[in-house]
């Protein structure tokens, strides 16, 4: 259920970050926060897709800090989680890749995704 307007200021202030710091040829925002915990209008679970040539000789690491840094206000201030994908240009174009929404977490795949993150947890303690 993506969502976009005035009624979802967040969302409208993260898209006119991203179009000015990228010139996405390709921008899409998918506010995910209905799949979790929070109240109901809420903006704190986003999706984006980006396409921009200012990506094109950035590792996805440096593409992920570039977003984040350009981002850091609102990460800071309400946003709980940002998933990005990035899909870059090619000579043809862009290759177009749909942006799913993510499956919903819930059942055994909570349980999963609970375990896992004790572990890394577990790991990341017990190493130093």
């Amino acid at each position: 259920m993506a969502t976009t307007g005035t009624n979802n200021p967040l969302e409208s202030l993260i898209r006119q970050k991203l179009t000015s710091h990228f010139v996405p040829e390709h921008l899409e925002i998918l506010n995910e926060s209905f799949m979790h915990n929070v109240p109901k209008g809420s903006e704190t679970h986003f999706k984006v897709l980006v396409v921009s040539n200012k990506f094109d000789s950035l590792s996805l690491l440096q593409r992920h800090r570039l977003v984040n840094e350009t981002l850091q206000d609102e990460l800071k201030n309400g946003v709980h989680a940002l998933s990005i994908v990035f899909n870059l240009l090619t000579d043809q174009g862009w290759a177009e890749k749909q942006l799913l929404e993510s499956p919903p977490i819930g059942g055994n795949m909570k349980t999963l995704l609970i375990g896992v993150l004790s572990m890394a947890r577990h790991h990341i303690t017990s190493s130093y």
